[in-house]
């Protein structure tokens, strides 16, 4: 069971906000001993990023949703590594990990004696992972970033709104911290992959994962769009750039996504939106004809569209088989078979709040469950400010 794989490897988390914790917050979830180390008086930053917040019975204590999205199965040390008896505590500590994770500003840790070359001198077998916004060299390697810069630095949010001329254009940012997200994805592979690595050859090593790389990896086919074309990749709305008709359209009573990704399902759709004429047409016979003429076939779409209600024109996609996907409130989604049978609602016990609702991670087998209120006994909750201290 992968919720056991890194048993018995010791995790020294510095990091704070989202990017790190995620990444810290995979290898609890697969098993590792994570200690967060958090300044006795600040703790980190998304502790205080709220509302909402969970609070004890008696309003003592409380935590955010936030803090408690990224980091559950942690437990939390109080230390100020910047005085003597905090440095000692952490190099301590870090004699003993097999993993540590820090996202200061290069350079900074060096200034107390806890960056890799001095950590490794002592501990050789350390993987030391260093996430920054702009990497441990370079002409900016000492600028601090946050998600949002990195969106618009990296390119996502020039190609990501509506178009030019259209309601509500220009540049739009995502709803969650998607570079954050996948620095820790990405993060989290390299650590795995360095201790794999540290198996044959013995030696930790140190990892230098940054934002802006991250971001610039994240364009994706964006990317190797312009790097084949020489043009930048336009804001195309809800419209996939290079599948069609790939988009949201509006029904009689509400939207949905048609997702059509090759000719033979253009066609059923076509069967069951009426318009069998259609994929004979030259204009839209194959998937590159209907990117140059999209702009008409959505015309006609969007009119034949309007004229059913969701319902019908879902039923008929499913029997069909033509892809299709609804639009969901968060409240949905949980309240979604699918997702209840998948049992991607847990709760997590914590002695003080109670319980947590957290999220299963995905990397994780589900479990069925016929009530989405039973906590789930492996499940560690996230640690309130040094709770584990003394």
């Amino acid at each position: 069971m992968l919720h056991k794989a890194l048993s018995g490897i010791k995790v020294l988390d510095l990091s704070r906000i989202l990017a790190g914790p995620w990444c810290t917050q995979n290898l609890a979830d697969l098993g590792a001993e994570v200690i967060k180390i958090e300044h006795p008086e600040r703790g980190d930053d998304t502790r205080g990023w709220g509302p909402p917040y969970l609070e004890s019975a008696d309003g003592s204590e409380r935590m955010s949703a936030y803090f408690a999205c990224c980091n559950r199965g942690k437990r939390s040390l109080a230390i100020d590594f910047t005085t003597a008896e905090g440095k000692a505590a952490i190099l301590a500590l870090a004699d003993e990990a097999d993993v540590l994770v820090e996202n200061f500003k290069a350079g900074t840790l060096r200034r107390y004696g806890l960056d890799y070359a001095s950590l490794q001198a002592r501990n050789p077998r350390l993987v030391y992972l260093s996430i920054t916004g702009f990497g441990q060299s370079g002409p900016m390697a000492d600028k601090p970033g946050y998600d949002y810069v990195f969106q618009g630095m990296g390119g996502l949010m020039s190609y990501t709104g509506q178009p030019d001329g259209e309601p509500g254009e220009g540049p739009l940012r995502t709803g969650v911290a998607v570079v954050d997200l996948s620095t820790g994805m990405y993060a989290t592979s390299a650590v795995l992959a360095a201790l794999f690595q540290r198996q044959a050859t013995g030696a930790g090593q140190h990892l230098d994962i940054a934002l802006l790389d991250v971001a610039v990896a994240l364009n994706a086919n964006q990317g190797a769009n312009y790097l084949f074309s020489g043009r930048n990749p336009p804001r195309s709305g809800n419209a996939h750039p290079n599948c069609a008709p790939y988009e949201v359209f509006r029904c009689a009573d509400g939207h949905l996504i048609l997702a059509i990704g090759n000719d033979a399902q253009f066609a059923r759709f076509c069967e069951v939106a009426g318009l069998a004429d259609l994929p004979a047409d030259p204009r839209y016979r194959t998937n590159s004809a209907r990117i140059a003429n999209l702009p008409a076939l959505r015309a006609v779409l969007a009119q034949v569209f309007a004229t059913r209600s969701r319902r019908q024109w879902t039923d008929a996609f499913d029997a069909a088989g033509v892809p299709w996907g609804p639009i969901h409130s968060i409240e949905e989604v949980f309240a979604h078979p699918q997702v209840r049978h998948r049992g991607l609602l847990q709760y997590a016990e914590h002695p003080v709040l109670g319980r947590i609702p957290m999220v299963r991670n995905p990397m994780l087998p589900g479990s069925p469950t016929t009530t989405t209120d039973a906590p789930t006994t492996s499940l560690a909750a996230p640690p309130l400010l040094g709770e584990h201290s003394a």
